[in-house]
């Protein structure tokens, strides 16, 4: 049961980074104004940043939970752990390292420009939805895999 809520956990994470990434961002900037469409995509972000570091965390504590019942297949820094480890740090990195840096640069201060924060925030997250997308794709239980329900 609790593979399958892991494997359920994965999806849901992968879709919501998907939606904000293909849908709700892009749209924001197609339908507001500018400066509205960043203040609604700044918010955006930030639920999301929340709802990497609940998911990762409880991606974390179901794979040592199945790690310490024997229900999971690899070691215990297999990709299962792994993955939402790298999700976490990667959340940590773009959203709470990088947002201060970026108002900075807004301010006119600091030493890189708003677009080159921009763009290491943007490789960040599209790396943080490749490890969460391997992630959903790995921890989905196999028929004759010999999960247990």
């Amino acid at each position: 049961m609790l593979s399958r809520l892991r494997a359920l956990l994965a999806a849901l994470w992968a879709g919501e980074l998907l939606t904000v990434a293909l849908l709700a961002a892009p749209n924001a900037f197609a339908a507001l104004e500018r400066s509205q469409a960043g203040l609604y995509v700044g918010r955006l972000f930030e639920m999301d940043a929340r709802i990497a570091l609940a998911a990762g965390l409880l991606l974390v504590m179901m794979e040592r939970r199945l790690q310490r019942d024997g229900l999971s297949q690899g070691s215990a820094m297999g990709w299962p752990m792994v993955l939402p480890l790298v999700a976490l740090l990667l959340t940590v990195l773009g959203y709470y390292g990088l947002q201060p840096l970026m108002e900075a640069a807004k301010q006119g201060t600091g030493t890189w420009t708003f677009l080159q924060l921009h763009a290491v925030s943007m490789v960040f997250f599209g790396l943080r939805l490749i490890a969460v997308l391997m992630l959903a794709w790995r921890v989905v239980p196999r028929p004759g895999a010999g999960v247990q329900a």
